[in-house]
Order: C-alpha cells, then sequence, then structure tokens
C-alpha cells in the first residue's frame, strides 16, 4: 500500500508493528534517513539496539548473500520485544531477496524497514511494497515539514508550551536549515529549556539557531553596510584565499543589501524579510537598514548590479580588484 504524504507524517510516528514491512524511498538521503530512525525508534523503543533486536543488513552484504534477510527476520531475540531487520539503501536488484523474505513473513518475526534513493513509478521495489497486503511505501520528499510535523517534533523534544512569535521563527528555520540541522536545533533548545517552566520565546529560539555557515562572507559585508572601509582589504584578502569569487561575491552582497532594503521597506522589521534572518545578525542587519534608508539601498543595489554586468563582460581588468573598489565606493556611501 502506498502512503500519501499526509499519511506517512502520521505512520512514521506511529508505526503500525503488526504490518510486514515498509519502504521508505526519497532523493535526499538525510530526509530518508531522519524518517527511518523515527520508525524504528517508534517500533523498538531506546533500548532495542542494545537489546538486538535490531538488525542492520547493508544492501552490499545482502547481494553477497541473500538469506541474511530470511534469517534476520526469523531469528528471535534473547530480549522480548518487536524486531526489526532493517535493509540500507537498496535498489531494484534486491526485489527478489526482499520479495522472498515478504512472503515467508509470519506474525511475530522481525518488521523489515527498507530504505532506498529515488524511485520512479516503474520501479520493481517499490512495486512490490505498494501492492504487498501487508507492507507499506512511503517517499520522502524535499519539502520542508508542515506546521502539523513541526508541532509533532516539538512534542517530541518536550518543547509543548511555544509561544505564537517562537512558533513562526521555528517555521521559518525549518525552511532555511537542512532536515539534520534542523532537527538538532530543537535538540539543543530542548536542552536550553531545561528546568524553564516559562513558554518556549523568539529569544530562545535566536539563542539556539545556528551561526551563519558563511560566516567569513558576512565579516566582509557587515564591514561594508557598517562603513568600514578600512577593514575591507584584509578581510578580502582572506577571501579570496579561501577560493571565494568575485562574482559569488557580488551575489552575496546583492543578497545582503536586498534583505536591508526589505527591511528599510517595512519599517526596519527584520521578522517580514524573506529569506529569514536569526540570531545576532538579525539585529545587526535591522541597525543596518535603519542606517541606511531606502534611498541610500537603491543607490547601493544599482552600484551592485553594474558591477555584476561588469563582472560578467568580457572586459580584462582584474575582477577582484573591481569588486574590491564596489564594497569600498559602498562603505563610503554608507558614511554619508
Amino acid at each position: 500500500m502506498k502512503l500519501s504524504g499526509r499519511e506517512a507524517v502520521s505512520y512514521f510516528s506511529r508505526p503500525d508493528p503488526a504490518r510486514a514491512g515498509l519502504l521508505i524511498y526519497g532523493p535526499d538521503p538525510m530526509r530518508v534517513a531522519l524518517k527511518r530512525q523515527q520508525v524504528i525508534k517508534a517500533l523498538i523503543g531506546e533500548n532495542g539496539e542494545e537489546e538486538m533486536r535490531l538488525t542492520r543488513l547493508p544492501a552490499s552484504e545482502l547481494r553477497k548473500d541473500p538469506a541474511m534477510l530470511l534469517d534476520a527476520a526469523a531469528t528471535q531475540s534473547f530480549f522480548p520485544g518487536p524486531r526489526v531487520a532493517f535493509v540500507e539503501d537498496a535498489t531494484d536488484g534486491l526485489t527478489k531477496t526482499i520479495a522472498a523474505a515478504l512472503q515467508d513473513w509470519r506474525e511475530g518475526d522481525a518488521q523489515i524497514i527498507v530504505t532506498a534513493g529515488m524511485l520512479n513509478a516503474r520501479s520493481s521495489l517499490r512495486k512490490l511494497f505498494e501492492a504487498h497486503p501487508s507492507a507499506l511505501a512511503a517517499a520522502v520528499y524535499d519539502d520542508p515539514p508542515g506546521r502539523a510535523e513541526i508541532e509533532a517534533m516539538l512534542t517530541a523534544a518536550g518543547l509543548t508550551r511555544v509561544d505564537s512569535g517562537a512558533m513562526q521563527d521555528v517555521i521559518a528555520l525549518s525552511r532555511v536549515l537542512d532536515p539534520g540541522d534542523f532537527r538538532q536545533t530543537l535538540e539543543k533548545l530542548s536542552l536550553y529549556k531545561v528546568g524553564d517552566e516559562k513558554p518556549v520565546s523568539s529569544q530562545d529560539v535566536l539563542a539556539c539557531t545556528p551561526a551563519s555557515t558563511e560566516a567569513a562572507l558576512d565579516d566582509v559585508l557587515h564591514c561594508v553596510a557598517e562603513g568600514r572601509d578600512g577593514d575591507i582589504a584584509p578581510v578580502l584578502r582572506k577571501l579570496q584565499a579561501q577560493g571565494v569569487q568575485p562574482v559569488g561575491l557580488c551575489i552575496g552582497a546583492t543578497r545582503h543589501f536586498r534583505v536591508l532594503h526589505a527591511a528599510a521597506a517595512s519599517g526596519g522589521d527584520m521578522t517580514r524579510v524573506r529569506p529569514p534572518v536569526f540570531g545576532p545578525r538579525r539585529d545587526r542587519m535591522a541597525r543596518q537598514a535603519r542606517h541606511w534608508g531606502l534611498g541610500r539601498l537603491e543607490q547601493a543595489l544599482q552600484l551592485l548590479t553594474d558591477t555584476d554586468l561588469q563582472l560578467r563582460s568580457a572586459a580584462k581588468a582584474p575582477q577582484m580588484a573591481l569588486m574590491e573598489r564596489a564594497l569600498i565606493r559602498l562603505a563610503m556611501l554608507g558614511k554619508r
């Protein structure tokens, strides 16, 4: 049977232990792995692996010895409780092996959990699980989690009281962070609130939000936006040594000033800009937006557009020198 997106979200948190198997597939290995971890934990509990109620079967090993899956499904553990036989990174080449195990499956055997990459509608592995009377197939796509799923993740992390502003911040975070980073952020937030009986606030979320992954690029952009023209050259040398290209630097600067422009257009309200900005960086950029104002930010964006055209033209002028000159001109403009 095939699970729809909403059905899959519900099933991942409350899987049926009487099912013979479940196939989880999708283009993003991290998202698939997170759902697989959620299902297995719900089936066998926190101590299932320690109690030898989880058998891991890499696809490469299973191809060499197809009987491994039959044995893993039927073999009883020393400890009582549900069991799982987990096949990782399966492909259509394992369809016959998995089909034989599902055919021999009996009540009380280990549930067969299989993960795979993206499978099209013609996939024999996908057809096997969708057509089997006691097995399920669920696709995991790159779409960000919905509100219901986020609320379930917060509850699982022990965060049952979240104010409306903090919820909006968490939802925004889910759209800009990778699934693994987002889950780690919720775990960090849960630890941060240990012993605190107050609802989760926006400040709590900001305190646990990961720092920018483009810290070095942020450094030079903050120099420009804050009019510190004397600090631009040393930071640029570091970026150049790290392999940052002038066109990429121009794109980053344009993105930064577009965010400032959007904030200035909304009266300095950084919560309304997209993509969202978090942590101390948000307060810093809010100050920059108020300082520049709409008029000068429009001039800055025009200057960056002209620079981008120069960098992409056939002109033979040194590109990093062009970019450095543009950034210094921007910093001087911000001083006026």
